[in-house]
């Protein structure tokens, strides 16, 4: 870091590696300088005028890039699948901050990782719906496509399902989730699902994510997966 100048940081891949986003260490070194410098040896140097002390971080005593800050110049030259890894694995780390992703997007809009970043954090942008619109509006659709009668809020099994049909024994929940979820419920789900598949009830969850971003293929699908369920039932399989 001596090497690069004052004001130096590990950026880029190296910075992923060091903070533990990525599995590989990476070769050169890469690192992010507030003054243009060539490359030297094995040390290849970026150049940003936006850095701000919210960009900086340590790492094992090591002055480097912050999480959200090196997601974004990661996003610039990672596939889009292995980005998505990579933030799963910050909050894996539990050293994701949806405050500090949006933060460093508004300072960098014309940053080449900016738009490939923007669409990765998408899926944890607070829903639109409520619940009680969410619920609102998946009900009016399905009845809107035709899907056979159901109830809603109907016990099945000891559970409350929002959406149930009962000749099927199949349901739909209705998801809206936080950014950071905590443990107890989403452990809480998986033995609920369980407890339904055991009692004979199949189910699938729909996210107010999926439903607000494609509708009608949400709901297609779930009329899939009731005829798939019809077929079922009437050959015995359950």
């Amino acid at each position: 870091m001596v090497a690069s100048g004052p004001g130096s940081l590990l950026s880029h891949y190296s910075a992923g590696w060091l903070l533990g986003l990525i599995p590989t260490r990476p070769n050169p070194i890469h690192v992010t300088t507030p003054l243009p410098r060539r490359r030297r040896g094995s040390i290849r140097n970026h150049h940003s005028r936006t850095l701000i002390e919210a960009d900086r971080g340590f790492a094992e005593g090591i002055p480097v890039t912050a999480v959200a800050r090196t997601a974004l110049d990661l996003a610039a030259v990672l596939r889009f699948r292995n980005l998505r890894r990579l933030i799963r694995r910050s909050e894996e780390l539990r050293v994701f901050d949806l405050t500090d992703f949006r933060s460093v997007l508004s300072r960098n809009q014309g940053h080449r990782g900016a738009a490939s970043l923007s669409r990765a954090l998408a899926i944890y942008e607070p829903p639109r719906l409520t619940r009680s619109e969410f619920e609102r509006e998946f009900v009016a659709l399905a009845e809107q496509m035709g899907l056979p009668a159901f109830a809603t809020n109907f016990s099945a099994a000891g559970y409350e399902l929002d959406v149930y049909w009962p000749e099927l024994r199949f349901g739909v929940e209705l998801d809206v989730y936080a950014t950071h979820g905590a443990v107890e419920p989403f452990e809480e789900d998986r033995r609920r699902d369980e407890d339904l598949k055991l009692a004979g009830v199949e189910l699938t969850r729909v996210t107010a994510y999926r439903f607000e971003r494609e509708p009608r293929k949400v709901m297609e699908r779930v009329g899939r997966l009731l005829g798939q369920r019809r077929e079922q039932l009437g050959a015995g399989v359950w």
